[in-house]
């Protein structure tokens, strides 16, 4: 079944190219494409291109599919195209003439425009609250470790005292920051294109605001030329906000991979966190943050796939488009597993003190040496010449005590400051308001 089937028989070659794989990846979007055509159905009736009598059928009906669509039963059958084929030809089956109704003032474009805003933004939702979690722990072990000392690089050099308090919350408020990404992206996803039909309106008299309204959407793409303009412009952006939180994990990671190996030997895992090796016996591979590091340098170029693919497209529908399906869909399944996995992992780090009592890590005290001497009075480039002479001739011998107490130092971690800034990013994800949109739908 086709929707715009006009009698004649496609070409098998040029069909199983222009469907692709659409009939898998539309199994994950089945749930959402429900309730926008019941959404729909609701505001049809509200205008008079449905009966009274037709839109209670019609609910209970898309009911049914909702929740095999939920429970992973719904299929999408041999021979149909897609998934708004499969749901209009349920309902036709079911209700005759009344299912052939559902697709008046709308098209396929704004049917997978909504389906994908819906998803998006359902997905959205997913990512932060398993983001806010991660940010929890990060947090938990940065007060739980906040007074183990750490050595600090730049330059892959030994540099200056840190501490694994810094170091864990460096991240959490990596994720705040991320947080705020992921905001943006919630607010692009929850938009309503629905009633933009091709791209160019509907000579029905139909209600974008109650659509809107319906499916919980914080406002609407107004200019319906612009609703079809977003395909591709919403993926981008939310695949942006992934990639700022793929870089933040995949960074965290390659410290891991680092500070594990016996030349550093930071951190630890539980061996049954680790993998061997096929042929020496006392490997214990950081394997996990290996593969984490891989995927999340993946999910980064997701965006950059995305802007090639609708680089050079002008106003309107094209089937260009259908192929973003595919890395969006991707992008949020590898996100999830990648922040699952760093749930799982990051509280179980172990961390190693008396560190810094190796001597080669006692060039770390040089700049606490230059400023203990410059708040005795010395000037402070003649204490760093002096400081650095001592180095030079084997003669450094510093006191091994940290104290910093500014904000956002080894002293003064502000992890209260960190905790409000993502509290208030988060507050921008307002999950609530859907939830009870979606409930009414589902109820009504």
């Amino acid at each position: 079944m086709k929707l715009w089937d006009k009698g004649f028989n496609v070409n098998k070659a040029i069909e199983a190219f222009t469907i692709g794989n659409d009939n898998v990846l539309d199994l994950e979007l089945a749930p959402f494409d429900v309730l926008g055509t019941m959404a729909h159905v609701t505001m049809l009736c509200e205008v008079g291109l449905l009966e009274k009598k037709e839109l209670p059928k019609l609910k209970k009906e898309l009911k049914k599919i909702y929740q095999s669509a939920v429970a992973g039963k719904f299929v999408i059958e041999p021979g149909v195209e897609d998934v708004h084929s499969q749901v209009e030809m349920l309902l036709t089956e079911a209700l005759g003439d009344i299912g052939k109704k559902v697709h008046s003032a709308r098209s396929r474009n704004d049917q997978v425009l909504v389906d994908l805003k819906l998803y998006g933004r359902a997905k959205t939702i997913e990512i932060a609250v398993l983001t806010q979690k991660l940010f929890d722990v990060f947090i938990q072990q940065s007060e739980t470790h906040k007074k183990v000392l750490l050595p600090g690089y730049t330059h892959l050099q030994v540099a200056m005292p840190s501490s694994f308090g810094l170091w864990f919350g460096a991240y959490a408020e990596a994720l705040s920051d991320d947080m705020e990404m992921l905001a943006t992206a919630y607010k692009m996803t929850n938009q309503n294109p629905l009633g933009s039909a091709a791209g160019y309106g509907s000579s029905f008299p139909i209600d974008r605001e109650m659509t809107t309204e319906l499916l919980g959407f914080e406002d609407l793409h107004y200019n319906v030329v612009y609703a079809q303009m977003t395909r591709g412009k919403t993926e981008k952006t939310v695949a942006a906000a992934m990639a700022s939180l793929a870089g933040t994990l995949g960074r965290f990671a390659a410290d891991c991979c680092l500070y594990m190996s016996q030349n550093f030997s930071f951190i630890t895992l539980p061996k049954e966190f680790t993998t061997g090796s096929s042929i020496m016996p006392h490997k214990k591979n950081p394997d996990v943050f290996e593969l984490l590091r891989g995927k999340c340098n993946a999910l980064q170029a997701v965006q950059f796939e995305l802007t090639t693919m609708t680089a050079n497209l002008t106003s309107g529908y094209f089937r260009d488009m259908q192929l973003l399906k595919e890395k969006y869909i991707y992008l949020f399944k590898e996100m999830k597993a990648c922040l699952e996995m760093a749930l799982l992992m990051v509280p179980n780090i172990g961390v190693k003190k008396d560190i810094l009592q190796d001597e080669k890590y006692v060039y770390l005290f040089s700049v606490e040496e230059v400023n203990r001497r410059t708040l005795k009075g010395t000037p402070f480039r003649d204490a760093y010449k002096e400081v650095g002479m001592e180095i030079e001739k084997g003669k450094f011998n510093p006191e091994r005590t940290v104290n910093h107490t500014h904000e956002g130092s080894i002293g003064n971690l502000c992890n209260k400051d960190i905790q409000r800034k993502m509290k208030k990013a988060r507050s921008k994800i307002n999950s609530a308001a859907v939830e009870i949109a979606i409930e009414k739908l589902l109820k009504a």
